[in-house]
């Protein structure tokens, strides 16, 4: 029976909806379509042959392989079939899709790379479910597969997942558990053969949920921005603190594939940085991390402690920050906070840091920011004398490069105070006589060797890389300093100021008795998005012009006013992404139209097939129609991949066509028996006649039924259990003829199947007439039914 796996692929596909909160987009879920009918497909035919389950599964992971190497790779052998070099590239594809998972803010665009993620994460799931459901006739248990696949996203969204995912996923395995109880009420009626699943099945049930466990706690460490490591239970531990690389997250959102609106500001004054968190360790060969645990610090809801250093004076500005799309640990703070309003008491104010956190990715409603943003002037920040009263980890500088050390002494030996330093630091970086660009395409590589190449070598990177250097040549001649990942001031609107993944930024920090952390960016921005601060321009009386106001100096855009209005043009990243979106050509709506029609006529007439009633066989009409209909749902869902693999699946279907018209009609004529009417000793004798002719013998029409019954035991060398089943069919026909009562036997079904059986151990059917049933395509007219003598 074939309604129990395709059932199983559908209560998979369903489940696999749960998605659709965490990437953006529906192409994804056509692929999906696509991969879990390659894995029912495969199962059915393997099945077919009779290998054993855990061979079935092995198969369908090779067919899953397959498929992945066909689509997104082109060094397969013949494009189909791995080899080395596909693989690597299938890795590559893969390490994409984690950077992008790991960096994106859900709902994650729908992207070649987490498509490829999502069939090789639901390909196993459907290769599970059709294991337990079909192998193990244990369909209940692939709920806890199925469970898997909601627990995923259910972690990584911050809001609940929408409804109609769990009622298509409810609908599916509900129907699988219809389907298969179906089938297991037949067989306790005598209507199928078989028996119990045995200990085969225990052990393939076993071993599939033990693997599901596995495969679940492994897929939900993966997750987007802000999530948690796998073990421990302190925040800020290890590597990159809460569980992300911060250095990836920043270029994660230069580098994702749409831009995408975060904050919305209202009430900012001038041009400033958005802080969202600050990184204090510098570890040779892997770069900049937070470094340490973070605080407990206090509640970010109300007034909050100030920072080392900082004063407490100055004007206190109140700031509106709108989250839009932000899903993140971190909370974005301006300049020097005093005050927090409409932030829950799950957001933590980390003062030695600067930064407001939570212990997981939280999205946050609109609050209200009381800060200080004023600044000293250049000659404050030159008299300022003393030791740093500051951590004393903001001065490590571990296995600094000689070249850089030496680099870095020379650069501020004209200096007579920190400020100076830090200012010819900058300089360095900033003044243009260096050589130094500012570009994205280059590594995201902050290790030693690669801070090395960058600074006296390459001279060409983003903001990470100029941040990165930048901070460990402060720390090299004595200067505390840290890394700072914010957003750069966005670009204005009517109402509000907006922030957009293409204003992700890194900058430096430098500590100041007494004033606490002053901004030093030494990125050489040239697009306009620079924050100036006083003490830099002061030394720089040309720079003050650039510094008259919020549009002037840190928009990405445009602004011009005419009669009719305000219009805004879009940054010059965005620009770039939407025109490329304007090159991928959209499906076309003929097309999906049709493939929603063909798959909604497959699934009813398949249903139809399945529950068509109690009196009578499907017709075969019905059953064509239903297998043409797949055909056309499957060549129209590959087509949304990619045209050329439809020709293929057209000659395969043309090729498996003879197969499975035999198929389907051993199956009408299996239920017409089942059924115990009156045409049942006519279709078993039938279905007897066929299983012959498929094996090369005829039997004449003018035989009578005893006459081609032996012709049969004789021809194929049934053994006793066959000649002994063939007798009871014999019986069943002649007293469905001649008997006064009529009805049938109720040991026919199990008759049938004791010859079938022996046809299958005594005279197996080679492939090709498996492939090319005889019955099918040589079917002899008139019917073959023996003479009544």
């Amino acid at each position: 029976m074939t309604a129990t796996p395709a059932v199983a692929g559908l209560a998979t596909l369903c489940a696999s909806t749960a998605l659709a909160s965490v990437i953006a987009g529906g192409l994804w879920l056509v692929y999906l379509a696509v991969t879990i009918a390659v894995v029912v497909g495969v199962g059915v035919l393997l099945r077919s042959v009779r290998i054993p389950a855990l061979v079935v599964g092995l198969g369908q992971l090779v067919a899953l392989l397959c498929l992945l190497v066909t689509i997104f790779t082109r060094s397969g052998i013949l494009i189909v079939l791995p080899d080395p070099q596909s693989i690597t590239d299938l890795g590559a594809v893969l390490g994409d899709a984690v950077s992008e998972v790991q960096t994106g803010i859900p709902p994650v665009p729908d992207t070649p790379a987490m498509r490829c993620l999502v069939m090789v994460a639901i390909g196993l799931v459907a290769v599970l479910v059709d294991t337990l459901a079909v192998g193990a006739a244990a369909p209940a248990a692939s709920g806890l597969v199925l469970l898997c696949v909601f627990a995923v996203p259910a972690s990584l969204a911050d809001d609940m997942l929408p409804m109609w995912t769990f009622v298509c996923g409810a609908a599916g395995f509900a129907l699988l558990l219809v389907v298969d109880g179906r089938r297991r009420h037949d067989s306790w009626r005598g209507r199928r053969g078989g028996g119990s699943p045995g200990p085969t099945a225990t052990v393939v049930t076993v071993t599939a949920l033990v693997i599901a466990a596995v495969s679940g706690g492994a897929l939900t460490l993966v997750g987007t921005v802000g999530r948690l490591p796998g073990g421990g239970d302190e925040a800020g531990g290890g590597s990159g603190g809460l569980g992300i690389d911060p250095m990836t997250e920043l270029r994660g959102m230069l580098d994702r594939g749409e831009t995408r609106e975060l904050f919305r500001v209202r009430g900012l004054p001038k041009s400033e940085y958005l802080r969202a968190m600050t990184l204090r360790e510098y570890v040779p060969g892997k770069g900049w991390q937070l470094g340490g645990n973070l605080s407990e610090g206090v509640a970010a809801n109300g007034v909050v402690s100030v920072q080392p250093g900082d004063p407490g004076t100055g004007d206190v500005t109140s700031i509106e920050i709108e989250p839009v799309t932000w899903l993140d640990n971190w909370l974005p703070v301006y300049g020097r906070p005093r005050r927090f309003a409409g932030v829950d008491d799950n957001w933590r104010w980390d003062a030695g840091r600067g930064m407001v956190y939570s212990v997981r990715a939280r999205k946050s409603e609109k609050y209200t920011l009381e800060t200080a943003l004023g600044e000293p002037g250049t000659d404050t920040l030159r008299g300022v004398t003393g030791n740093p009263d500051v951590d004393q980890a903001y001065l490590e500088a571990p296995s600094v490069d000689p070249e850089i050390l030496e680099l870095a002494k020379r650069i501020t030996a004209g200096a007579r105070n920190q400020f100076d330093k830090a200012y010819a630091l900058h300089q360095y970086f900033t003044d243009g006589t260096q050589g130094f660009k500012y570009s994205l395409e280059t590594k995201n590589d902050t290790s030693t060797d690669a801070l090395t190449d960058f600074v006296l070598k390459g001279k060409t990177g983003y903001c990470e890389q100029y941040a990165s250097a930048m901070a460990v040549m402060a720390r090299a001649v004595g200067i505390p300093s840290r890394v700072a990942l914010g957003f750069t001031a966005g670009f204005p609107t009517d109402e509000y100021q907006t922030i957009t993944t293409q204003d992700a930024h890194a900058w430096v920090e430098v500590y100041f008795p007494d004033y606490g952390w002053m901004t030093f960016d030494p990125t050489p921005l040239s697009d306009g998005r620079s924050v100036v601060p006083p003490y830099i321009s002061g030394m720089n009386p040309d720079d003050e012009e650039d510094d008259s106001g919020t549009t002037s100096t840190t928009t990405t855009t445009t602004t011009t006013t005419a009669s009719a209005g305000t219009t805004t043009t879009a940054a010059p990243g965005a620009a770039d992404q939407s025109g490329q979106a304007q090159k991928s050509d959209p499906t076309p709506v003929w097309h999906m139209i049709i493939a929603l029609v063909a798959l909604l006529l497959a699934v009813a007439l398949w249903l139809l097939v399945a529950f068509g009633g109690n009196r009578r066989a499907p017709r075969p009409p019905i059953l064509v129609g239903a297998l043409a209909a797949t055909v056309a749902t499957a060549t129209f869902a590959v087509a949304f991949v990619t045209w050329w693999l439809t020709v293929p699946i057209v000659l395969a279907a043309v090729v498996a066509a003879p197969a499975a018209l035999r198929v389907l009609k051993r199956r009408t004529r299996l239920h017409t028996v089942a059924r115990l009417g009156p045409d049942a000793a006519d279709a078993a004798w039938a279905e007897l006649l066929a299983e012959s002719v498929d094996r090369g013998t005829r039997v004449p029409s003018t035989e009578t039924v005893r006459i081609a019954a032996r012709r049969l035991a004789r021809t194929h060398q049934l053994d006793d259990a066959g000649r002994n089943g063939l007798r009871a069919v014999v019986g069943a026909i002649e007293r469905s003829w001649y008997s006064a009562t009529g009805g049938a036997d109720p040991a026919l079904p199990h008759a049938l199947d004791e010859v079938r059986r022996s046809l299958h151990r005594n005279a197996p059917l080679a492939f090709r007439a498996r492939v090319l049933p005889r019955s099918v395509l040589h079917p002899k007219a008139p019917a073959e039914e023996p003479e009544r003598v």
